[in-house]
């Protein structure tokens, strides 16, 4: 065992003095202690509880991967967000994650992904109508709407109403902004009680379970195959033969109505407003794009070979991780490098900073695409936009061909300009952006 570390630690005074400013964006609060005090330093929140902050990858890669078994997420995930969503895959632990990870992960191949990609296709070309040329406009909506439209479509193909799908995304981010309520705003975690405000929202949701089960007990009964995400998942069996049952069924679905739409817009947004400040990588990636489809209009060929593009997301993704923060707690106490964590210890790992980490990259805040000119790989002991380990995203694959479309076909149709001074941020549970104003022009 090594010799034992200090970690430094933030009173809880300092905490409360800077809280009003955390609540609006803690980032620079917690780059201001990472500096000061180290790659790891312990804040604390209350008498007798604290969180540990890390920006230390290696610390991230042992937790994450090294060392996954003896650490589990949060409450947030396990207890906050299920009533919400239920217990899918972001917010199961244990044997029961074990056992839904197996049975859907084969969904997520590569091949079977490949049949999703005329439908995320389609739908990302009827958001794009929206856009005018020679307008300017705030893209956000745009994307957050295509992004929800691709997981509707890849789930369900066309069966399903627009009155359906424009419910089902309202319900989805209200519940999100509610979650987002009580974690920034716990002190009024008796007034969400008492006020109905909670239940209003568990109620909405269970209005989304009825609409979603109305849409799969019709395609149960229906004999058409439409080889989409809810035939994939209607289909899979446990290794004991059995299928998942309904409510576990609708658990994985809001699942990824939550997860799958929300860090791709995100995404796709900083994507857009680092391209529009940099015009160079726009025209680099039009110009693999011509190239490309001279030789090929197979969807999954032009996202292959799209290295620009895959470069560009990449290094956005570095410098505006959606999932910015990753959280685990020790099952048993646990040292690393020196530091030691008693059982039950809250770590919580600033995916933002470790990307930004000046020992670690070189011109750490600049927007430099060609450091992935041989894939993300070369990184990957200190680049977690998908997270890391065997809770690495499973649609980490469906995500990186959908944003390659997505930039692809944008690029190709419109040259894209800033109406924005700086990239701004609103960090809440994901990592948002917040003045993506843009003006388009039409491509020649």
């Amino acid at each position: 065992m090594s010799d034992k570390r200090e970690i430094l630690t933030v009173p809880l005074i300092r905490f409360l003095k800077h809280s009003f400013d955390i609540l609006k964006n803690p980032l620079p609060f917690h780059h201001h202690n990472f500096v000061s005090l180290g790659d790891v330093f312990r804040l604390k929140i209350g008498l007798n509880t604290s969180v540990y902050f890390c920006r230390d990858a290696g610390l991230a890669e042992y937790v994450l991967q090294k060392n996954q078994r003896n650490y589990v997420k949060s409450k947030i995930q396990t207890e906050d967000l299920v009533k919400y969503v239920g217990k899918g895959l972001l917010t199961s632990e244990g044997d029961h994650w074990r056992k839904q990870r197996k049975l859907i992960q084969p969904a997520f191949h590569k091949k079977q992904l490949e049949n999703l990609l005329q439908s995320i296709h389609s739908a990302i070309l009827l958001e794009y109508r929206r856009i005018e040329a020679n307008s300017t406009i705030d893209i956000f909506p745009v994307l957050n709407d295509l992004a929800f439209q691709t997981v509707v479509k890849s789930l369900f193909s066309s069966a399903v109403s627009q009155e359906d799908i424009n419910r089902l995304q309202y319900i989805t981010e209200t519940a999100q902004r509610m979650l987002v309520k009580e974690l920034r705003q716990p002190y009024l975690g008796w007034w969400f009680k008492t006020s109905g405000e909670i239940k209003k929202h568990i109620n909405l949701t269970r209005e989304a379970r009825d609409i979603l089960k109305r849409i799969v007990n019709e395609r149960r009964l229906s004999d058409t195959k439409e080889n989409d995400l809810l035939d994939m998942l209607l289909d899979a069996k446990y290794e004991d033969g059995a299928s998942m049952s309904e409510e576990q069924l609708i658990d994985e679905i809001l699942i990824l109505f939550t997860a799958g739409h929300e860090t791709t817009s995100n995404a796709l947004t900083f994507t857009c407003q680092l391209l529009a400040l940099h015009p160079e990588w726009q025209d680099r990636i039009f110009n693999e794009l011509v190239e490309i489809q001279e030789e090929s209009s197979d969807l999954m060929t032009i996202i292959s070979k799209s290295k620009q593009c895959q470069q560009v997301l990449e290094e956005a993704m570095r410098l505006y991780p959606p999932a910015y923060f990753i959280d685990r707690v020790n099952i048993a106490k646990d040292e690393y490098n020196g530091m030691h964590f008693k059982a039950g210890s809250s770590l919580l790992f600033s995916v933002y900073e470790i990307h930004r980490h000046p020992k670690l990259w070189e011109q750490p805040n600049e927007f430099l695409p060609e450091r992935f000119a041989e894939g993300g790989r070369k990184f990957s002991s200190q680049y977690f936009p998908f997270g890391a380990g065997p809770r690495k995203c499973i649609g980490n694959n469906f995500a990186m061909f959908e944003m390659i479309m997505a930039i692809s076909e944008l690029v190709k149709t419109f040259k894209i300009y800033p109406d924005f001074d700086t990239i701004d941020i609103t960090p809440l549970i994901t990592l948002k952006p917040k003045n993506a104003i843009l003006r388009f022009e039409k491509r020649a």
